[in-house]
């Protein structure tokens, strides 16, 4: 299993707008997700920067099932006004953090 953590941001002011969002997120997005193999997501805040973690077993097919999901196409346009959305050009994904250290 990876472990995988990606950091973007909230645009100022949209705070509550972000949580909101997620708070209410939509059924069929959730669905989304698990079906790229995503699990143990969980996304953090600190004043604007958005920390977010979650594992897959294959990275390349997660990326590879969100790319083309017209869900989550839909998610990344409604998310566009409230978040600065900077994507790897090489992925399409956001860009990933270095794992750093581990402890089991």
């Amino acid at each position: 299993m990876g472990q995988y953590a990606w950091v973007l941001e909230v645009r100022p002011g949209c705070e509550e707008e972000y949580k909101k969002a997620h708070d209410e997120i939509w059924p069929e997005m959730l669905e989304t997700l698990k079906a790229a193999g995503m699990r143990n997501y969980s996304i953090f805040r600190l004043g604007l920067k958005l920390i977010g973690y979650f594992e897959t077993d294959d990275l390349q097919k997660t990326i590879a099932y969100l790319k083309d999901d017209p869900v989550n196409a839909r998610w990344g346009v409604a998310m566009a006004p409230i978040m600065k959305i900077e994507g790897d050009p090489r992925t399409g994904f956001a860009y990933l953090l270095p794992l750093q250290w581990h402890m089991d």
